[in-house]
């Protein structure tokens, strides 16, 4: 390779600095395979600029090799193509690694470099400092002699009596040191927490940091020695151990679950939990999650052998029936049997998949599976953590999606677990085994907007005894069936800028197969004898006899409304304020359903999104006869420079011109001529705050029937205040009293009560270190006079580690309650101790903030030399 000859420097005049040779870069083109003559065709070559969309991030072993060597320093001196030295602020660098030191020398011939006195290497971002480095910059191999040394990727840092670098990932440190706390600069600084060790292994490409022989010192306490730990490098995720859970649980007692991660691909990934507890057993979770191209899901499965909590509930119950028995209140043939099963499991699994539609000749295909099956009616009472236990009737539902054109359709079965408990027992909803529907749609066709909605389900539920079943048809005693219907729509909307005229025609036909009790069937009397199809009429037997039953049903409704606007302004802010009365006129004539089934209907709830609706109940067993007009004027004030909705103000009242007849099972006709009123109001004046308020006024009574008032105040990043106030009137007239809650949360430095002001450090930094946050949320019932559910909890930011402890009351029945404490020790950017209790928090507190929270990777070159 050639090279130029660098001339003396020439004796420099009195009172003028030297010229250092920094100015003279060179630049040490070792592409290997390239012979001179290209060498110095480079050279000669023109330098042109090439346009590029951002700076490179990582560089491949390739482009490593191509990149050149840019020597600088006060003194160069050496041989052409064995040896360089630089003496004096000297400078080495290639691509993503830079060396600097008091004394350099590069050998080319096997591509390394030797640095002496205050050396520094920044690879990527990732910085060590120390006396003595030897390293082969291409592939990163050497060794660093009394090492201290900062990760770029979580701000980490240590000391090493040397650093062994095996590639550009991989790295051993022998007798280090490893911490996240930032150096402080003062004598005798310690940091709060640090892992010793005699080797560190890390590995940028797999994430992974591995300490052998091993000690975790907090606060000037230490663990014993630990032979092997393991701990992420970034927020990337890793195989292994993660951190135990510990809490305390008023059903489990002391309870300990140690998950253990597989990262089995970027799209697969495994956790297995073993969790003792102290008062019940060993309980085992396993949960698999996977991500493809045409299909997705996660599987979870958990297993407990034996629950000594069966057992015990057995023998306290079985007490008791001993005492009843002895007084004579209860007979022998009443006594409870031993349970012959104690293994608790539960199965939740959801899948995804997308089929090949363009060969069936479809736009698109999918399927859908949910399952939810647990082991017993107690689970929901004994796993209060565990997926979809919120509900005690579990889903298990499988359908198949499709779609051409304008029509769209499902395959659908859907059954239901029903979790009964006897001191509060639910009704079990149908199950739809199966369900098929074809829906068809077309807007502006000619004007017109048309739509076709057909359906037919199989209902079915769990078979009860003729005690439990009851004579009542209309109760969930009624057998099971099959129906068909069908809901035909045509509108032909008149819009203009600023109002719209909608008139809409609904044609809902229904047929019915179904088995009635013989008690609900007409009777024949011939000479004081009863007869039902021809048998004897017993009302003491339960024979359930073939019925069908038709329903067709037509609705006309009128929507109209206007949108009238203005520029005003409040408080000194301009706003486009609007008014938007709106008129809407339902018509249905009555017909007589009182000897339908109902599978599915209900009310609906009266509020703003159901008063401008054709019918007042829900599902397709049920068509409210209606001649009703509902009036409703909404204002809203929108920012005119951004769009925003800073306020918005409504009111609606329904007026009826006949008595609504149609009614619901064991349900009353509504005769009141007017509706109750509804009164609303949505503000969001600033970001900072919101106010939501629902009133349902009752002129008759001239008292509120129900009524929500909430509001939300979030100045800045971790303070958060909410509160509710939700008020319900009693069911009954002779009721003394409503149902009335208080609804609380918050997330509060408690340093600003004092005056101690933190900073925003940016999204999931925190506010700096040494700050107390108070956490919870209260939800208190009135009438009962006791708190309902509750999360109480602190967190304290020590900058480089975190401490939590949050106390849970979850109200699980009547009279039963599940209390748990949680604590959590985290290690910032290390790991953590402790039970989690931050999905605790997140599911609990309105716009609760982590104190950390995993954001982009630095760039190497927010910290490039």
């Amino acid at each position: 390779m050639s090279r130029r000859r660098v001339a003396a420097p020439r004796p420099r005049r009195p009172g003028v600095p030297p010229l250092p040779l920094a100015v003279l870069s060179l630049a040490l083109i070792h592409v290997h395979g390239a012979s001179a003559q290209t060498a110095g065709n480079l050279a000669d070559a023109p330098l042109t600029l090439k346009r590029t969309p951002q700076l490179t991030e990582t560089l491949t072993p390739a482009d490593r090799g191509q990149m050149p060597s840019l020597v600088t320093g006060d003194r160069i001196s050496g041989r052409p193509d064995l040896e360089t030295v630089v003496e004096g602020n000297a400078t080495l660098r290639r691509g993503a690694v830079s060396i600097t030191a008091d004394r350099l020398e590069y050998y080319q011939p096997d591509d390394r470099a030797k640095a002496t006195g205050n050396v520094r290497v920044n690879q990527a971002g990732n910085v060590y400092e120390g006396p003595e480095l030897q390293l082969k910059l291409e592939t990163f191999e050497g060794f660093f002699n009394n090492v201290r040394y900062q990760f770029l990727a979580n701000e980490a840092h240590g000391e090493a009596k040397r650093i062994d670098f095996v590639d550009a990932n991989v790295s051993i440190a022998r007798e280090a040191t490893y911490t996240t706390c930032r150096r402080e600069d003062f004598p005798g600084w310690m940091p709060a927490w640090l892992l010793t060790a005699t080797s560190i292994t890390t590995d940028t490409e797999e994430n992974e940091g591995v300490a052998k022989n091993a000690r975790l010192s907090f606060m000037g306490i230490s663990t014993p020695p630990i032979p092997s730990v393991s701990f992420p490098l970034s927020n990337d995720r890793k195989t292994g151990l993660l951190p135990p859970t510990i809490g305390i649980d008023n059903i489990n007692g002391l309870e300990i679950a140690q998950p253990y991660y597989w990262n089995i691909a970027p799209n697969r990934d495994a956790t297995f939990t073993p969790t003792i507890m102290s008062k019940r057993g060993v309980n085992f979770s396993n949960e698999f999650r996977y991500l493809e191209k045409q299909y997705k899901g996660e599987i979870r499965l958990d297993l407990m052998g034996s629950d000594r909590l069966v057992g015990d509930r057995y023998n306290e119950l079985r007490t008791s029936q001993l005492q009843q028995l002895a007084n004579g209140q209860i007979t022998a043939g009443s006594l409870t049997n031993p349970p012959k099963n104690t293994r608790r499991w539960g199965l939740w699994l959801t899948h995804h998949q997308d089929f090949d539609a363009k060969a069936l000749g479809l736009d698109s295909l999918s399927a859908n599976v949910t399952i939810n099956r647990v082991s017993d009616d107690d689970y929901w009472r004994d796993f209060t953590r565990t997926p979809s236990l919120a509900q005690r009737q579990l889903p298990n539902d499988a359908s198949l999606n499709w779609s051409k054109g304008d029509w769209s359709g499902m395959i659908r079965t859907l059954k239901y677990q029903n979790l009964q408990y006897n001191l509060s027992p639910i009704t079990p909803s149908y199950d739809r085994m199966p369900q098929i529907t074809a829906n068809y749609s077309k807007y502006d066709w000619h004007g017109f907007d048309v739509a076709l909605n057909l359906d037919y389900t199989r209902f079915r539920v769990n078979k009860l005894s003729p005690t439990q079943l009851g004579y009542d048809v209309n109760q969930q005693s009624q057998p099971d069936g099959d129906r068909a219907m069908a809901v035909a729509t045509i509108s032909r909307p008149f819009i203009t800028p600023s109002t719209y005229v909608i008139p809409k025609l609904i044609l809902n036909a229904a047929s019915y197969n179904y088995y009635l009790p013989q008690a609900d069937i007409p009777k024949l009397t011939l000479n004081g004898v009863q007869y039902v199809n021809g048998q004897v009429y017993n009302p003491s037997s339960l024979y359930f006899f073939p019925t069908s039953s038709n329903r067709v049903v037509p609705t006309f409704s009128l929507d109209s409304g206007m949108t009238f606007e203005r520029d005003a302004s409040y408080f000194g802010r301009a706003f486009r304020q609007t008014l938007e009365p709106r008129a809407y006129y339902v018509y249905t004539p009555y017909r007589n359903q009182s000897m339908l089934p109902n599978y599915d209907s209900a009310a609906n709830d009266f509020s703003f999104a159901t008063i401008y609706t054709e019918n007042a109940f829900s599902g397709g067993d049920r068509i409210s006869d209606t001649n009703a007009l509902t009036l409703g004027v909404t204002s809203r004030l929108i920012d005119p420079d951004t769009g925003v909705e800073a306020a918005r103000f409504g009111i609606a009242q329904r007026l009826r011109f006949s008595d609504q007849k149609v009614t619901l099972p064991g349900g009353t006709p509504v005769t009141d001529r007017a509706s109750d009123l509804l009164l609303g109001a949505t503000i969001n004046w600033t970001p900072k705050w919101s106010l939501d308020t629902l009133v349902q006024y009752n002129p008759d009574t001239r008292r509120s029937e129900r009524s929500a008032i909430s509001a939300r105040y979030n100045p800045e990043p971790y303070h958060n205040l909410s509160a509710a106030f939700r008020y319900q009137a009693p069911s009954t007239p002779t009721a003394t009293d409503g149902n009335k809650s208080i609804d609380v949360g918050w997330q509060w430095p408690l340093n600003d009560l004092w005056g101690d002001k933190g900073k925003n450090l940016g999204p999931g930094k925190g506010q700096g270190g040494g700050r107390w946050y108070a956490v919870g949320r209260l939800n208190y019932s009135l009438q009962d006079k006791k708190l309902t559910d509750g999360v109480l909890g602190f967190e304290y930011d020590g900058c480089c580690w975190i401490g939590r402890v949050v106390m849970q009351r979850i109200t699980t029945g009547q009279v039963t309650a599940n209390t748990r404490i949680m604590f959590q020790l985290e290690f910032v950017g290390f790991s953590s101790i402790g039970s989690s209790p931050m999905q605790t928090l997140r599911q609990n507190i309105q716009r609760y903030e982590p104190l950390r929270q995993p954001g982009e990777a630095p760039s190497r070159f927010t910290n490039y030399d």
